[in-house]
């Protein structure tokens, strides 16, 4: 995997899509090796995902302009659905994921962030949705989840008139959750990856589908989600070990994950 760097940190994988002289921008390649390394996440050993990009400049760039520029109609659809298919899968992924944007977040980057459950920004972070100037509309679902992540309104204008939006706009907009200074970055993500590590797992598992499901349907469909995931929680050993815990007025015992 030529272009993604992972390793483990406790409980918590951290992903670094390195393609550092071309602003991690995303290619065919950098698509499959990062679709592979998403693969290969010990998912029970792993509570929670940084997603970041190599270098100080740019988290994703964009996708690669020179590779889409010469495709046709049934290519430039293929390439979409690879896309989306690779950022799906960063969304349906049992674990919560984090982004850290440190830097560049356009077109593809910005999808990319959208994919992720929560975004953390350096100071120096831009995000954007520029497609419209070069012809074509976002192709990895940056029409769906900006959409549904800020004001539609503003995101119809980001889209449209390709307008940037810079870390402090972002955080009004709810885009992002918070915005450190570049060097803060990855320690900061890192102790909330962990805070989120150090919950019980079954748990934050659930959470995260009941939410992600929860949105795709009406309210009263959502509370029958939320009711059957609530459920399975109980008879797990860490349910146990957590009200057990919560009664005798003491820390819990560190969760196990069943």
């Amino acid at each position: 995997m030529s272009y993604i760097k992972y390793e483990q940190n406790g409980f918590v994988g951290v992903l670094t899509i390195d393609r550092e002289k071309a602003l991690n921008a995303l290619n065919s390649e950098v698509l499959a090796d990062l679709d592979a390394a998403l693969d290969a996440i010990d998912l029970d050993s792993t509570r929670c995902l940084i997603i970041t990009g190599a270098g100080q400049k740019s988290f994703v760039a964009g996708a690669d302009i020179g590779e889409m520029s010469t495709l046709t109609k049934a290519e430039g659809e293929a390439f979409g659905k690879k896309g989306n298919d690779v950022f799906r899968k960063i969304e349906t992924l049992p674990i919560p994921v984090i982004a850290a944007v440190n830097g560049f977040a356009l077109g593809g980057g910005c999808e990319l962030s959208l994919s992720c459950d929560i975004r953390l920004a350096a100071e120096n972070a831009v995000f954007g949705q520029p497609e419209t100037g070069l012809g074509i509309t976002p192709g990895f679902g940056g029409t769906q989840r900006l959409a549904r992540t800020i004001n539609v309104g503003k995101a119809k204008e980001m889209i449209y008139a390709g307008t940037k939006v810079k870390a402090p706009e972002a955080l009004s907009l709810g885009l992002v959750s918070a915005v450190y200074p570049a060097e803060e970055l990855m320690p900061a993500a890192m102790k909330l990856a962990e805070r989120i590590s150090a919950n019980a797992p079954i748990a934050v598992r659930a959470c995260k589908k009941a939410i992600n499901d929860g949105l795709q349907v009406n309210m009263d469909e959502a509370i029958v989600i939320e009711e059957k995931l609530f459920g399975s929680c109980f008879e797990t050993e860490d349910q146990k070990n957590g009200m057990t815990a919560f009664v005798e007025k003491r820390k819990p015992e560190p969760f196990v994950n069943k």
